[in-house]
């Protein structure tokens, strides 16, 4: 006779668990959510230990807010929701993000056909990181989190087309910065005569 273990079960044990401030079941959630949670601490914030300290503050308060969440949705979603606002809240705290209006060219769409298909996650990762925290930010919550630029301004306080000004602006410089990728790969492969 095997044994299987319904995934789902047992996480339904485990926020029950942590609903009644059970300490083991707050760190079986925590081991099984906190890299996830850290990668996406780590879009919003550049330094490592910053992004750690949001992540557990963000921890602390699913722990405190745990009630809240109905089982009517992902589970994971709804710590993901709260972790995007403890980086966003640490970001107007350290007054860290500076956003740029430009209306021309807010509806302005880079072309992407230039940029190389050579590149993978971690580098495009990398290249996200590099972009200024206004920029950063917007474009991890439109393109990675999903959210609408309404809901961007709300989160932010800004306009509408503050957030799509933005986001064009961190398209084009990773476009930049895509093509700069490209023409160094290039040369190093006229100068090597190889790929």
């Amino acid at each position: 006779m095997k044994l299987t273990i319904n995934k789902s079960i047992n996480r339904e044990i485990l926020i029950d668990g942590c609903r009644k401030n059970h300490r083991h079941a707050q760190q079986e959630i925590y081991n099984l959510i906190a890299p996830k949670m850290l990668g996406v601490c780590r879009r919003y914030i550049n330094d490592k230990l910053e992004a750690e300290g949001v992540m557990m503050s963000g921890f602390l308060k699913v722990f405190d807010k745990i009630d809240q969440f109905t089982d009517t949705g992902s589970f994971e979603a709804w710590i993901r929701k709260i972790m995007v606002n403890e980086c966003l809240l640490y970001i107007r705290k350290n007054k860290n993000m500076y956003l740029e209006v430009d209306l021309e060219n807010a509806v302005a769409e880079p072309n992407y056909e230039l940029a190389s298909t050579n590149l993978d996650t971690d580098e495009l990762l990398l290249l996200i990181d590099k972009l200024p925290v206004g920029y950063k930010t917007v474009f991890n919550m439109f393109a990675i989190e999903g959210y609408s630029h309404k809901e961007i301004s709300e989160m932010l306080d800004i306009t509408e087309s503050t957030s799509k000004s933005q986001l064009s602006r961190a398209r084009k410089l990773l476009q930049k910065q895509l093509l700069d990728k490209e023409s160094a790969w290039d040369k190093n492969i006229r100068r090597h005569g190889k790929a």
